[in-house]
């Protein structure tokens, strides 16, 4: 299968390395083509527009939001002579924006899977990238194969959009452990325990997880190079509880979280990593925090 790739950012050129790397051929496109040439030395083809993508098998799409979804497979759709097999697309977005897309891709007479992730860009180099998948089950046996090569899991959930709600359940869990997290260790650092400690202890508990592990440096070294924003984080939010009202489901602890995860946008700091939480939980107990020195390491 010939694949094309849309959305070269942070995760989409890791996921798109993945794919060259185990021999599929990939072309890709992104509105900033800098960052597309950057994939050539993987083997990966810049795309000059992205309507050259439609002569490919399957084409893939990772991008911010669901406005951004809509605009990109609207122009791949531009072109009338030709048009991929199959759409998978990897993006954190609405159920409707994910059923607009999927009737549009339909009236092509192209196939649409909704394949969101978890994740980070250093997760996917390491293999263990997780994929939620729904959509027609024939057409996910029938890219299986590409799916298995971005991540170490795969999981099918059935038709339609299921696959975007599973994906916002884990996002809101993904915002309310980290502020816990920050809430925690600035608790332990207050009563003179070094974060390096705590968190050690904590990782190698039953409570510890691949996440806090690979959060560890961000919260000891407070290094916030971003790999997922606040500003994304709460754009999850807003879909997750919107979803959890339409379904009647109180969600009083994600609620308070997103609030939160509010502060820290309005507070200067939505471009920092989504673990500069820590620095909000830290101001609000009258702690000063500095870097500390201890060896630690994410575990991947």
């Amino acid at each position: 299968m010939t694949v094309g790739w849309i959305g070269t950012g942070r995760m989409g050129s890791a996921m798109a390395r993945r794919l060259a790397r185990a021999g599929f051929d990939v072309t890709a496109w992104n509105r900033t083509r800098a960052k597309t040439e950057a994939l050539t030395g993987d083997g990966i083809r810049a795309a000059d527009h992205i309507t050259d993508l439609a002569d490919c098998d399957v084409v893939f799409t990772m991008v911010s939001t669901s406005t951004d979804l809509e605009a990109v497979l609207t122009d791949l759709f531009a072109r009338t002579d030709a048009a991929p097999s199959t759409v998978v697309d990897c993006s954190t977005v609405s159920a409707e924006a994910s059923a607009a897309v999927r009737a549009a891709a339909q009236d092509r007479g192209v196939d649409f899977l909704a394949a969101p992730v978890s994740g980070n860009g250093k997760v996917v180099a390491a293999g263990r990238l997780s994929l939620v998948v729904s959509g027609p089950e024939p057409v996910y046996h029938r890219v299986e194969p590409l799916l298995a090569a971005l991540g170490r899991s795969t999981t099918y959930v059935g038709d339609g959009e299921t696959a975007r709600l599973v994906k916002l359940c884990h996002n809101l869990l993904l915002g309310v452990v980290i502020q816990s997290v920050a809430e925690i260790t600035v608790l332990a650092e207050r009563g003179g325990v070094s974060r390096a400690a705590f968190l050690d202890f904590l990782n190698h508990s039953v409570m510890g997880s691949m996440f806090t592990r690979y959060k560890t440096p961000a919260l000891v070294k407070l290094d916030y190079t971003p790999t997922f924003t606040p500003v994304l984080l709460r754009k999850d939010f807003d879909l997750g509880l919107a979803a959890a009202q339409d379904l009647g489901v109180p969600m009083p602890v994600a609620a308070l979280t997103q609030q939160i995860i509010q502060g820290v946008i309005s507070g200067g700091r939505g471009a920092d990593d989504f673990a500069v939480l820590l620095e909000q939980q830290a101001a609000a107990a009258g702690l000063d925090l500095k870097p500390e020195s201890a060896e630690v390491d994410d575990g991947l």
